[in-house]
């Protein structure tokens, strides 16, 4: 299989035409290469519009869904990322290539492996893996510049918010199906934070993170 034909013909067919023109976006995702963070059985799948299966019940988001959130969230050289779900690390090696440093966590300890094995192997070392879980991130353990949840909560916690620098962004998809949006929030200060809803789509749920109460009548 041509892979570097699939991964133009992904940009210029699915990442494009879901409005992502950010330059830089479009160059993160011709220099990283997707098939060697997609399982070998997958390989062939890598850069068609999916979800692909990952070990322990997780996936790979679709593509589009990932240069979505890259363009949103707007990562600078001297920025330190945090991400919420490894998976296979592909997201990670997107952000290390734009981002000073990365803070990986990863809840299953298999994907964790998976992914620092990924990453080593396509030569990133600004992306650290850890197998912890993410929705319990405290803000004792550092402070960031940017925060990306890789799936899907029923509302953003305030314990990540806390881990946010002023000025530093979190992007993630919040809601319920079939209604979730791609939502933006960005401290404004020590106590005041920007909420900015975008776009809709779905996305599997990050695990152990609270939902909302079921509505009775």
């Amino acid at each position: 299989m041509n892979f570097d034909l699939a991964r133009m013909h992904m940009i210029e067919q699915q990442i494009r035409p879901w409005n992502v023109y950010d330059t830089s976006v479009l160059e993160l995702l011709a220099v990283v290469k997707r098939e060697d963070f997609a399982p070998l059985a997958h390989k062939s799948l890598a850069y068609a519009d999916m979800e692909i299966a990952l070990p322990c019940g997780q996936c790979m988001l679709a593509p589009r869904i990932e240069a979505r959130l890259l363009q949103d969230l707007a990562v600078k050289k001297n920025e330190s990322v945090l991400e919420i779900g490894t998976g296979s690390g592909y997201m990670a090696a997107l952000l290390a290539h734009g981002a000073k440093n990365v803070v990986t966590l990863e809840l299953y300890p298999e994907l964790a492996t998976l992914a620092r094995n990924n990453l080593n192997k396509a030569g990133i070392r600004n992306a650290e893996v850890r197998h912890a879980d993410g929705s319990k991130a405290v803000a004792a353990e550092g402070s960031y510049d940017a925060i990306v949840l890789s799936g899907s909560v029923a509302e953003v916690p305030h314990q990540l918010l806390d881990l946010l620098k002023v000025g530093g962004r979190l992007a993630a998809i919040v809601g319920d199906e079939p209604v979730m949006r791609a939502t933006t929030i960005t401290r404004i200060s020590g106590t005041e934070f920007r909420t900015v809803s975008g776009w809709d789509t779905l996305a599997p749920r990050l695990q152990n993170f609270a939902e909302l109460p079921a509505f009775k009548f």
